[in-house]
């Protein structure tokens, strides 16, 4: 597929001090200030670098000339891409000598991020290896491979491939990908590990990981750091699974009555484990809270007053009194005799380890909760969880939000936006500009009518965007009228998935697209193949089957789909084999989709709207690819962002204009709707997450 590929750097140092996806937004900056005669001149750096994110603040274009000069450039030579990097890096690395460190640096370029100076932590990478050699040892596939070698680099060779990561996805959350997509044999050719790639990073995104400044062509050569902290955060989903009121409504003993169980359901897991864990240490006698999983448990007290509570049995009297290393070891002892897996050592307790220590902690929990079962309060949780944890819209919704990369993660998205920040955050991203940040109060909001007047504005906004908002005010997005904040998040979506692909559209002259639009290019997109499927609307029953959407899917790209493993679609089973299939193929092929199976079997229209809509913007997007790749040493790609600006982005994608909707190839630009540089710079930066944000190039990533 034409999405395969890379930027390609003759000096291989040069290379390994970005990601693919950072020189793929560099280049298309570098890109866009050729002159007529295709060259970019050295006079031409200083107006373009003083308008990237990492150097907006810091430099004048003066300072940046004079920085140039000091290193020998010529104003009036050409310089070519490589020269442009090396030149990028000069100047970051004064920018974090000018902040005191990477500490403070707003620029992916930290001096600990680069490849020569970035380290992993041994510890985790060998909790991991022993978690994948645990959970996936039996795997009909991999077992030819594992057990893996913690003192080696099999882990990160073995997911060069992409199948282990896929695998892995399913470990932690059971169906996320359909196997049969999966490409598996023991030599791929690199269409097919791209596929794969592609395939875990939307998946990736679709249990809720932040994939932000990685690109297939990193995990396909397997960078350590990068590979380890996707790794950690599917591991870390997989461990949290269970730390809600629906897998476990015992946890509705935290609370001492009813009125607290909604502010339980709004926490995200690991504050939800904190709960659990202060809840016994209190119980203990334990008088510290303990408000993280670092400096709070380095002492190993606070481990031995929560195992001596929980399996009093194994408790060993001398635990308390021993000096930290042997208290430590002690604890893990503790543990190991109550069946929990050791995801740290004592080192990584007197350390402070927090990834290693949440998860221990979280294995515990697993393994003996020690919660009671009363069953008046557990109802209660259950039909709480109902209301909230099992809503599909809320799910997707919840997704696509955090999708779009902005600065607050969403947990649960009818406690979360009450306040109006995260609605404010999400309309900037979708109608650069529209929000009046001065007028906004940022959380924590202590005053009540604060929440009103962003949530006021919310509303102003969505009237302004021609949302169907008749009766609705800010109080009712601050009282959490559930109905009507999906009804606007969908309003929401659906805006910013037709204002992208109208963007595409040749001499559009400004018409609005519509779901018609959608729907017609989906129809004439399989009779072009020949096929005679077709369908009525967006919740045309016959859709169920599937058969129309992975038609489409073949359409776009007929090698994507193996008509060996279509069923007819008759029967419930049928209908969710192909369903998940579906899935999995338009993930696979860069559509970054949260839909379910059932909203195709149940012909959820909005579902399906969206489906179709991504599936037709990966299409368009693909022409523009195929005109615009270069055939020089250095290889284009549209990009995702470097800094969090967005080159063509996968969460809806860059706006791609003059494009003709019937996929007729034309001269075009991807530049980004998300990150757009004229946005404004009162937004907080996005935070990094688990040492890995990444955002795959693909589709619309509405769903």
């Amino acid at each position: 597929m034409s999405s395969y590929g890379g930027v390609i750097i003759s000096d291989q140092w040069l290379q390994s001090q970005f990601t693919q996806v950072e020189l793929r937004s560099l280049i298309s900056k570098f890109n866009s200030v050729k002159n007529q005669n295709g060259k970019v001149m050295a006079e031409d750096l200083p107006p373009l670098m003083v308008k990237l994110k990492a150097f907006r603040d810091m430099y004048s274009e003066e300072d940046i000339r004079g920085t140039l000069s000091g290193l020998g450039s010529n104003f009036s030579d050409e310089i070519d891409f490589e020269s442009f990097l090396k030149a990028y890096l000069n100047l970051q690395g004064q920018t974090t000598a000018k902040l005191g460190g990477s500490k403070n640096s707003s620029s992916f370029l930290k001096a600990t991020t680069t490849t020569l100076l970035h380290t992993i932590s041994e510890s985790e990478k060998a909790s991991y290896v022993a978690h994948i050699n645990s959970y996936l040892g039996d795997d009909p596939f991999l077992k030819q491979y594992l057990p893996l070698d913690p003192a080696t680099n099999d882990l990160f060779n073995l997911a060069k491939d992409g199948v282990l990561l896929c695998k892995l996805i399913n470990v932690a959350v059971p169906g996320t990908i359909d196997e049969r997509a999966i490409n598996t044999k023991r030599v791929l050719n690199p269409w097919e590990r791209n596929e794969n790639h592609t395939l875990c990073l939307n998946s990736a995104k679709a249990i809720g990981c932040t994939v932000v400044n990685i690109g297939t062509q990193d995990l396909i050569e397997g960078r350590p750091h990068l590979v380890l902290g996707l790794i950690s955060q599917i591991i870390k989903i997989q461990l949290l699974a269970d730390l809600n009121l629906k897998k476990t409504p015992q946890l509705v003993e935290l609370v001492e009555d009813s009125n607290d169980v909604e502010e339980l359901l709004s926490l995200p897991p690991e504050k939800v484990l904190l709960k659990w864990m202060n809840f016994h240490l209190q119980k203990a006698g334990y008088k510290k809270p303990v408000s993280n999983f670092s400096s709070d448990v380095k002492d190993g007290e606070a481990y031995a007053y929560l195992l001596n509570v929980l399996a009093p049995e194994y408790c060993n009297p001398a635990t308390l009194d021993a000096k930290l290393n042997e208290r430590a070891k002690l604890v893990l002892d503790h543990a190991e005799r109550m069946n929990c897996k050791r995801y740290l050592s004592p080192k990584d307790i007197l350390e402070g380890s927090s990834n290693l220590n949440l998860a221990f902690v979280a294995q515990i929990f697993h393994e003996r909760n020690g919660l009671t079962t009363d069953s008046k309060k557990i109802s209660f949780a259950e039909m709480m969880t109902d209301d909230v944890q099992t809503s599909r819209e809320e799910r997707c919704f919840r997704l696509w939000i955090n999708s779009l990369g902005i600065a607050t993660y969403v947990n649960n998205v009818f406690e979360d936006v009450r306040n109006g920040w995260i609605l404010l955050e999400v309309l900037d991203k979708v109608s650069p500009g529209s929000v009046k940040w001065k007028q906004a109060s940022k959380p924590p909001i202590k005053m009540p009518f604060r929440k009103v007047e962003n949530c006021n504005q919310v509303v102003k906004i969505g009237k302004q965007l021609k949302f169907s908002l008749v009766n609705v005010a800010g109080n009712d997005i601050v009282q959490g009228n559930k109905k009507l904040i999906l009804a606007f998040l969908w309003q929401l979506m659906r805006f910013n998935i037709l204002q992208l692909l109208r963007n595409l559209r040749s001499h559009s002259q400004g018409k609005e697209m519509t779901d018609a639009d959608i729907l017609n290019w989906a129809n004439n997109k399989v009779k072009s193949t020949g096929r005679t499927s077709r369908m009525e609307s967006f919740k045309d029953k016959s859709l169920s089957n599937g058969i129309f959407f992975l038609e489409l899917l073949s359409a776009v790209e007929p090698r994507v789909v193996n008509w060996n493993l279509v069923t007819k679609g008759e029967s419930a089973e049928e209908k969710k084999l192909n369903a998940t299939y579906i899935v999995s193929v338009a993930r696979k092929l860069g559509c970054s989709i949260f839909l379910l199976p059932e909203d195709i079997m149940e012909v959820n229209q909005k579902m399906l709207l969206t489906l179709t809509a991504s599936i037709m913007f990966w299409s368009l997007q693909q022409a523009v690819d195929d005109t615009e790749r270069s055939p020089s040493p250095v290889d284009v790609s549209p990009a995702t962002s470097i800094n969090g600006e967005d080159e063509s982005s996968s969460s809806l994608g860059g706006e791609i204009s003059n494009l003709s909707i019937d996929d007729t190839a034309s001269d075009t630009t991807v530049t980004s709707q998300f990150e757009n540089e004229g946005s404004t710079a009162s937004t907080p930066s996005t935070p990094v997450g688990d040492g890995i944000r990444a955002e795959e190039k693909g589709c619309i990533a509405v769903q």
